[in-house]
């Protein structure tokens, strides 16, 4: 084949052949860049999410009134004093004498503050076998499980001495510390393992240390330049350490696979007989367009999450929109400047016993004979992928959401999870009480008091809770905070009915006649059900940008009205089968024993909305990439269905390894021990995996091949719209097959 230097056109390949022409210029800029944002962002500082700007509703105004008090409230422990048999109650010398070594030995740690008596808070059970010794915890709550160690060591040297009785610590603070030495570990080795794992899938997939290096390069500069733009933005929107998790995975996905794709391209078209220079062009015009294609494509849907409402999600979508921006100005920039200095020494560091991977036509045996078989009878194809997908999707018609218990989240795989259960069982919703912040001009004015005093009584009187009901005034700040039990304990159901019947039963009838006085109910039950409202009534207009933005950006990517709807519908079955996986293994338990999970009778409530945001962003890099193959072997005069068979064989390899490393990468958050890691993992997988063989590799060149030169169809009336199309290969042309119409492609 010539090397004919024709005029490629359009911002990819434009900013490649700068960088190829300027080539230490861009590698420059780049890792200034990358030191600049790393070291501004330091200096800068993260602020992170506070309380009172999580959610909207009560939850946040109970907050905002904390806060503007300048109260910070402590982390708050108790120690569950239980008689393991009927014989012991909590009138028996045993069991007092129990009960004052448990106070004596956390007051010595001098750890401790406000150390309470059930004999005077009557935190005894009804059946007397059980009571609550309660304290906080000195300092910082947001460190206090740094120092409660001390505190848990006295509670087991006091246990120790009473065999008869079972006494067990649990709270804020012992249970970060807890879940810090049980899964701290576990997230920072799936974070770091999951660079060694994404390296070894590239050396297999291109035979080469130096190749393989490349995209992990560029995917960890990007990273670490955007946790340096987090930094300074979140001044202006605060970040959070699961934002930054979030961020991390999305930037190695997209950060590897960007890469993959450029590097790919230029090493088929090096290995079809181009010079370096030609094909470094062609790779920009292509595989650059691709990109930048679905790097917006990927920006929109993480845009999604900004519309929710919820602080920690507009943080995830910020920081991940962040980082999909800079891989993707980093692939179509610096990228091509390192391909142009390493030349040929890209094939460095080959690996034994691994074929050399420059890939000529790059075909893949395997998905030419499954395309032979799809393209043969394409109506069959259809109706089978589809009806797999769907049967695959069915069970998510029956989702249940919520934020899961302690139990729910670890199982019984930790013994605080146990004392959890039994502290719930003997003081049902004890361990996670309802807080009533009570603001008001005086809290110490006699209409206040009585109110206080009504509410605490019609709270038990209505069945809300079962006491007791514990008031703490702070007279110079004229709060009060009011905690009680909602009866219904860990049983989210009805644990959220008492918390309804609190706010709209009893509270207007008690505090809510007093003027002045604001009331707003907080807690852990109240935190789920606002978050859990404001979700739900956030995920049509997240919905509606995410697929209406991708839709228009399809639209004006490819000029065609079939290739943008075709690409929602896609996506959006493979967002609907993941749903059904997460379902049947995590709600019903199908299956779950394989990945080492088991159904805990709900998705956490958070994950739908992710998941849909995620990888209706992440599918695109695969939807595009092929299409963008497809539509260029078709505007070089190929039938449409030799242009699918070209498109979808000659990026199979890439697309495979992309799709390789992003289960592998996904697959290791499955394997931690929190369900709701789990969750995300297990989704995610799914997700990628079905997206990378169902939808790009049988449905979509069915569908393709049965709408034939309808794939192309743009309706004159939107030819007024910008035409993005121009970035194409600078290839010769090739005659047309006669499997198509002999019509003119618009373009």
């Amino acid at each position: 084949m010539g090397n004919g230097d024709a005029r490629v056109r359009g911002l990819a390949a434009r900013a490649g052949g700068w960088s190829a022409r300027h080539r230490w210029a861009a590698v420059g800029i780049w890792v200034l860049f990358v030191v600049l944002a790393t070291v501004l962002g330091s200096a800068a500082g993260r602020v992170d999410v506070e309380d009172s700007e999580q959610l909207k509703g009560e939850t946040s105004t109970a907050a905002g009134i904390i806060e503007e008090a300048g109260i910070e409230e402590p982390a708050s422990e108790t120690v569950l004093v239980q008689a393991k048999d009927d014989g012991l109650t909590s009138t028996d010398a045993d069991f007092r004498s129990a009960v004052s070594a448990v106070m004596t030995a956390v007051e010595r740690t001098g750890e401790v503050t406000d150390v309470t008596s059930p004999y005077d808070s009557g935190t005894v059970s009804e059946d007397g076998r059980s009571a609550l010794v309660q304290f906080d915890v000195r300092g910082d709550p947001r460190t206090a499980g740094e120092r409660i160690e001390p505190v848990l060591e006295a509670v087991a040297d006091v246990q120790k001495e009473h065999d008869s009785l079972r006494i067990e610590e649990i709270g804020g603070a012992s249970m970060m510390k807890t879940f810090d030495d049980a899964f701290g570990d576990d997230f920072k080795k799936a974070e770091y393992s999951a660079v060694p794992v994404a390296l070894g899938i590239l050396l297999i997939a291109f035979g080469a240390l130096v190749a393989a290096l490349l995209p992990v390069a560029l995917a960890i500069t990007a990273i670490v330049a955007t946790m340096g733009l987090m930094g300074l933005v979140s001044h202006l929107q605060p970040m959070s350490d699961t934002a930054n998790s979030v961020m991390l995975l999305v930037g190695l996905a997209v950060g590897v696979d960007y890469c993959l794709f450029y590097l790919r391209r230029e090493r088929e078209e090096r290995a079809a007989g181009r010079d370096a220079r030609t094909a470094l062009r062609i790779a920009a015009a292509t595989s650059g367009r691709a990109i930048v294609v679905s790097g917006v494509t990927v920006c929109v849907a993480m845009a999604g999450m900004l519309f929710t409402g919820i602080a920690e999600f507009e943080a995830m979508g910020l920081a991940s929109l962040m980082v999909v921006a800079v891989a993707m100005v980093g692939s179509v920039t610096v990228l091509p400047a390192l391909l142009s200095l390493l030349g040929e020494r890209v094939e460095k560091g080959r690996v034994p016993f691994l074929r050399r991977r420059t890939g000529g036509r790059n075909d893949s045996r395997f998905w030419s004979a499954v395309l032979q078989r799809v393209l043969a009878r394409p109506v069959l194809s259809v109706a089978v992928a589809t009806g797999a997908l769907l049967a695959v999707a069915a069970p998510a018609l029956g989702m249940k959401t919520e934020n899961l218990t302690l139990d729910q989240e670890f199982g019984d795989s930790l013994p605080i999870v146990q004392t959890y259960n039994r502290v719930n069982e003997a003081f049902p919703g004890g361990s996670e009480p309802a807080e009533v912040v009570v603001k008001a001009d005086d809290i110490n004015a006699p209409e206040v008091k009585a109110a206080l005093a009504d509410f605490r009584e019609q709270a038990v009187g209505s069945g809300a809770s079962r006491g007791p009901v514990e008031i703490k005034l702070h007279d110079q700040q004229n709060l009060a905070f009011v905690y009680v039990p909602l009866v219904g304990g860990s049983d989210q159901d009805a644990a959220g009915a008492s918390l309804e019947k609190l706010r709209d039963e009893v509270r207007p009838a008690t505090l809510g006649k007093v003027d002045g006085v604001e009331a707003p109910i907080t807690g852990q039950v109240a935190g789920n059900k606002d978050f859990n409202d404001q979700l739900v009534g956030s995920v049509v207009p997240v919905f509606a940008f995410v697929v209406v933005f991708a839709f228009l950006l399809m639209l004006l990517s490819f000029r065609s009205l079939t290739i943008a709807v075709t690409s929602i519908v896609l996506n959006l079955l493979s967002v609907g089968a993941a749903y059904g996986i997460l379902v049947a293994v995590f709600q019903h338990g199908w299956g779950a024993s394989l990945v080492g999970a088991e159904g805990v009778g709900a998705i956490i409530t958070w994950l739908p909305l992710f998941l849909f945001v995620i990888l209706f962003g992440l599918s695109m890099d695969y939807h595009v990439f092929v299409v963008s193959r497809i539509r260029e072997a078709r505007t070089r005069g190929l039938g449409t269905r030799d242009a699918i068979r070209h498109g979808v064989v000659t990026t199979a390899g890439v697309v495979t390894s992309a799709a390789v490393i992003m289960v592998a990468v996904f697959a290791i958050f499955g394997t931690l021990s929190m369900q709701s890691m789990k969750q995300m993992g297990v989704g995610l997988a799914a997700a990628v995996l079905i997206d990378a063989t169902v939808i790009r590799g049988v449905l979509l060149p069915a569908v393709m091949a049965l709408l034939g030169e309808r794939n192309w169809y743009f309706p004159k009336w939107l030819h007024r719209l910008p035409d993005l199309t121009h970035d194409e290969a600078p290839t010769a042309a090739t005659p047309r097959t006669r499997d198509d119409e002999p019509e003119k492609v618009p373009v």
